[in-house]
């Protein structure tokens, strides 16, 4: 019977196994593609030869996207709003999370209530626009980064951590003569690494990625974020932009090349920032499953 068990198990380990390779592959072969084919030459993208790997490699593409567009402007602009934003939401989420955390607090379930509430009810695009506009935030960052300072559904999943942390643990810094700051700071946020990095990587993405409040409310051209930039560089992919009449072939630009560049400067950050994270995340992914 141990050996039948034995042999079924290893079988089921080479499944599981194959599964998962599959999948990854699934998943990774479109990247491999894309990144192909923005190093690919004009020819080999408009005759469809490229799969996984360059034909005919050249940099053209790249250099002429990096030096006409400003894309490194708005590459700057994104990365200025993405820390001092995550930074924000993370702050305001612990500030949030941990007294919404302690049964003990008065009025408790009532603020659940109404933070609750703002998740199932929005009042609109309109009034928004109106609010930020009536606050003079118009063209700056910051119409951004307070219209979004705060996720009802991160600070939920933090409050349900620091509700799993041991309450002894605070107890007897309270005997030491620790304040709660001090409590929070030196005891709580330690322990918290694996769900603050989780938190934080949610924000960072978000920030990364967003798109549509930064099209409504920002309109200097000296405050273009990467998704904004790149949205507008394909859409002048066959302008005069990219297309030289006195240009070469060689350093014509196709719009297939142009939207692989752009998937790529638009991905890989995040993929060089996510290792580092990677350790506090496959622990952090499980704080949800955590019942307070």
């Amino acid at each position: 019977m141990k050996v039948k068990e034995r042999i079924s198990d290893r079988i089921w380990l080479v499944f599981v196994h194959v599964f998962v390779a599959l999948v990854v592959l699934l998943m990774t072969l479109p990247f491999i593609n894309i990144l192909a084919l923005s190093f690919s030459g004009e020819t080999a993208v408009i005759q469809g030869r490229v799969t996984f790997w360059p034909i005919d490699f050249t940099l053209n593409t790249y250099e002429r996207v990096f030096t006409e567009s400003q894309i490194l402007l708005a590459l700057r602009n994104t990365v200025w709003l993405t820390l001092v934003g995550t930074v924000i939401n993370v702050v305001l989420t612990v500030l949030a999370a941990y007294p919404l955390a302690k049964r003990r607090l008065k009025g408790r379930n009532v603020f659940l209530a109404l933070i609750t509430f703002t998740m199932i009810f929005y009042a609109g695009i309109i009034p928004h626009y109106i609010n930020i506009k009536n606050l003079k935030l118009l063209d700056s960052f910051w119409s951004l980064w307070l219209s979004g300072a705060l996720s009802t559904y991160n600070m939920i999943i933090l409050k349900t951590f620091f509700q799993s942390l041991p309450e002894s643990l605070e107890e007897s810094a309270q005997i030491d003569g620790a304040s709660p700051i001090r409590i929070l700071v030196q005891i709580v946020l330690p322990l918290s690494k694996a769900a603050l990095a989780t938190i934080a990587l949610f924000y960072a993405v978000g920030w990364w990625n967003s798109y549509f409040n930064n099209m409504l409310y920002i309109n200097k051209a000296e405050l273009t974020t990467l998704q904004i930039r790149l949205k507008e560089l394909l859409s002048l992919t066959n302008s005069n932009l990219f297309q030289n009449a006195d240009a070469s072939e060689q350093n014509k630009i196709v719009e297939e090349s142009v939207k692989a560049v752009s998937i790529v400067i638009a991905t890989v950050p995040i993929l060089i920032v996510y290792p580092f994270l990677q350790k506090y995340f496959v622990k952090g992914v499980m704080i949800g499953s955590i019942k307070g």
